[in-house]
């Protein structure tokens, strides 16, 4: 029962993180700086963002969520996660809102490097679970693509 108590509060929190993103972005993709920039012809279109942040944040929740009744460092582990919510939530404002490209470059390869150091560092007791994370972690490396493709071609 303490891990779906767990699931749930990682859910809250993961979720509220979106929602939050998604208030700094301002206009975010509809906006007309978004429009414009020079974009990777690899871009998914808009609906798929939605799809695979729903699915990483449940994914990613009942990861934390395993984690966390396993583990007795649950604050190291919980700081890590908060530095992890930090990076996620403030690449959208560097990104869309203030529109500098390079920083937010930089926030999503900590929070790429963060996931990975959750995967082969802190998954070792939870065996299966912690291939809740691929699904992060692809995202990750392909969202750090199409940032710096704008960077580099705008």
């Amino acid at each position: 029962m303490k891990q779906i108590s767990f699931v749930f509060i990682f859910l809250t929190i993961n979720f509220g993180g979106l929602v939050i993103g998604s208030f700094l972005m301002n206009d975010g993709p509809t906006s007309e700086w978004y429009s414009n920039l020079n974009k990777a012809p690899w871009t998914p279109p808009g609906w798929v963002f939605g799809v695979a942040w729903t699915a990483i944040m449940i994914f990613f929740s009942i990861y934390l969520a395993k984690l966390f009744t396993t583990e007795t460092n649950k604050k190291f582990i919980f700081s890590i996660f908060l530095i992890e919510f930090i990076f996620n939530v403030s690449w959208n404002y560097l990104f869309f809102n203030q529109q500098l490209v390079f920083a937010a470059l930089i926030s999503i390869i900590l929070l790429t490097a963060i996931i990975f150091y959750f995967y082969f560092n802190l998954s070792k007791n939870i065996g299966k679970y912690k291939y809740l994370l691929l699904p992060y972690m692809i995202w990750l490396c392909i969202a750090t693509s199409l940032n710096l493709f704008v960077l580099v071609n705008n």
